[in-house]
């Protein structure tokens, strides 16, 4: 992709009130039913190199709500949600067609700062990836580099107190972060996120290598931020799906020609909807177990 040379700020400060959303008509099956969407996807096509991976992506994801991607390996989900902040850009070859709109702006203008992006819209990875550094600096990292103005120690306190986490870790923040379990670990990587104030925060299968009790954490966590931030998670977890979401997406593999597959969304709705009466015999198949 080509790197764009004209810096514009896609979206106001958080205690500034957004523009109000101008999201195209889907032109598939979907019907859109959000109140209030952070995302517009309108026939959204990835490729890396000359096939596409993931095609054929229309719908809208909501404010304050926590949208979950399921699906079978390879079917896409890392993949689309990697567009919603543009990291992407970073894999030589890729290409994003349709529309990727946030607050009604296209993401993938010409005039849009990728960096503003992915400041706007924060990432969890799937496993824990602190900074070799303090807790204390692992939080403040972000609001340096932005010069992000106020007082340093009401930040880190302020973000690790969101992520769940302040205390446990507030009589030893200048300890290396590596010398915190894994599921804290998870948590000071949501505290990082949070402490540069993201509008949406952006889960790639964030329990995966977590025991249950600190997935249940960061179910109880993702609960509780999805009521000032918007959640998009990609999870291979049905039940944690169905736990903490509002709406999920059902993606599949399908072949498009005799030697190429590539990920399409099979239905969208309503997580309780997706998981007690969908309205796809494959989406069905997938959520009882009966495929993989």
């Amino acid at each position: 992709m080509e790197r764009v040379t004209e810096p514009q700020d896609i979206s106001a400060r958080r205690d500034v009130v957004p523009p109000t959303p101008q999201v195209a008509a889907a032109p598939d099956r979907f019907e859109r039913k959000t109140r209030e969407a952070i995302f517009g996807l309108d026939e959204v096509q990835v490729s890396y190199g000359p096939k596409p991976a993931v095609r054929g992506v229309s719908f809208d994801i909501g404010k304050n709500e926590i949208t979950a991607l399921i699906g079978p390996s390879g079917c896409g989900k890392s993949t689309l949600i990697r567009c919603l902040n543009r990291m992407n850009d970073l894999i030589p070859g890729a290409r994003v067609e349709g529309k990727v709109l946030y607050h009604g702006q296209d993401l993938y203008a010409p005039q849009v700062d990728a960096v503003e992006v992915r400041k706007r819209i924060g990432m969890v990875f799937q496993k824990p990836n602190p900074f070799p550094k303090s807790i204390y600096d692992n939080i403040a990292f972000g609001p340096r580099v932005l010069g992000m103005k106020g007082s340093m120690d009401e930040i880190v306190e302020r973000a690790l107190t969101q992520g769940a986490l302040w205390d446990e870790v507030k009589d030893r923040l200048k300890t290396n972060a590596f010398g915190m379990s894994g599921g804290q670990q998870q948590r000071l990587c949501i505290a990082r996120c949070l402490a540069v104030n993201p509008d949406v925060i952006l889960m790639d299968e964030p329990c995966s290598a977590l025991d249950p009790i600190s997935t249940g954490k960061i179910e109880d966590l993702m609960l509780e931020l999805k009521q000032n931030y918007s959640i998009v998670i990609v999870t291979h977890n049905m039940q944690q799906a169905a736990r903490v979401s509002d709406k999920t997406a059902f993606f599949t593999v399908e072949l498009d020609d005799e030697e190429h597959r590539s990920g399409r969304v099979v239905e969208f709705d309503d997580t309780e909807k997706i998981f007690t009466n969908p309205a796809d015999s494959r989406t069905e198949a997938y959520v009882t177990g009966k495929v993989g």
